[in-house]
């Protein structure tokens, strides 16, 4: 068995740490000794692996209540160097002075050493229990007296999973990495959207369920609302004035469209069916707003054609001037 351990000390915190102080602890640790971002760093991979079994007590009620049970044992000889202490307390909180007789040097851990106390109590008025001298030793089959070690509290954990809008749209395997240090393969479904919740069977804390919520990031040319996806395409001037056929970026890669002759700054069109799946299978539309672009720095040739074409076009757009 392992030698008893301060959880507190291996976190950083306090014994009267909050959960909240715990996590924040944990999480600050968790990155600094992460066997990733320390690779083939042995003594960063124990620390990693200490922080993760100090945490797994300390962030559950029960098992945090149980440890700190113990805590005035850790320094006593036999475990971490102390000396003996010169009575003990029974569970009810009278003295039986069971430690009067006990040299916990002879014990390997703080378990051992439990283990014996318990069996003590339980034959301490047993005469048929063998006795050396003043000191009752337990031997299986003495009593019928059982302990139950209490297990863990199955419940349902909640992690925050973050998205580009890509992979929010096509689904399908990956692999992610929690704060705990697991790592997953998940079959993420088609289509998430912001705030859905992914159901991980038995990944929770002592069996529970472990749900991912969904925050699809936000995306530097698409732009999600509702089922319809929105983007805004920059075309010439001469684009915009001949009109034609252009490429529009979609989910789904390049996709053809005309642009009508004539087509304005601001102006919306529609692409059918090149949004974002909805709940019964169907499709929304993506919607793309020209804007038109003029040149910052035209070449020559392009400045004596744009001077020529002033020369000559009849378009005036502050004819119908309000003033």
């Amino acid at each position: 068995m392992q030698d008893f351990r301060n959880y507190y000390d291996i976190l950083g915190v306090a014994r009267d740490a909050t959960v909240d102080e715990i996590k924040k602890a944990f999480r600050r640790l968790a990155r600094q000794f992460h066997p990733d971002l320390n690779p083939g760093d042995k003594q960063a991979e124990d620390k990693f692996k200490d922080i993760n079994e100090a945490y797994e007590v300390l962030s559950d009620p029960t098992k945090r209540a149980q440890y700190d049970q113990f805590g005035k044992f850790w320094q006593q000889r036999g475990f971490k160097g102390g000396q003996p202490p010169k009575a003990s307390r029974s569970w009810d909180g009278r003295s039986d002075r069971v430690g009067d007789d006990v040299d916990f040097a002879e014990f390997a851990d703080f378990n051992s050493f439990v283990d014996q106390l318990l069996n003590r109590r339980a034959n301490k008025d047993t005469s048929s229990a063998p006795r050396t001298g003043t000191r009752d030793y337990y031997q299986p089959g003495t009593t019928k007296t059982t302990y139950t070690v209490p297990r863990a509290t199955r419940r349902d954990a909640e992690a925050r999973l973050e998205v580009p809008l890509e992979k929010a749209y096509t689904g399908g395997q990956e692999r992610i990495r929690l704060e705990d240090g697991r790592s997953l393969e998940v079959n993420m479904p088609a289509g998430m959207v912001t705030g859905q919740r992914i159901r991980l069977k038995g990944q929770g804390v002592a069996g529970g369920d472990l749900y991912l919520k969904i925050e699809v990031t936000p995306h530097p040319f698409f732009r999600l609302e509702g089922s319809d996806i929105q983007c805004l395409l920059p075309v010439t001037p001469s684009e915009a004035v001949l009109g034609g056929p252009l490429e529009v970026p979609t989910l789904d890669g390049l996709v053809k469209m005309t642009i009508p002759a004539g087509v304005r700054t601001g102006q919306r069109l529609r692409l059918a069916a090149k949004g974002y799946p909805t709940a019964n299978g169907r499709r929304g539309d993506q919607i793309v707003e020209i804007q038109v672009m003029v040149p910052r720095d035209p070449s020559s040739q392009e400045r004596d054609l744009y001077e020529k074409l002033r020369q000559l076009e009849t378009f005036d757009p502050r004819a119908d001037l309000p003033v």
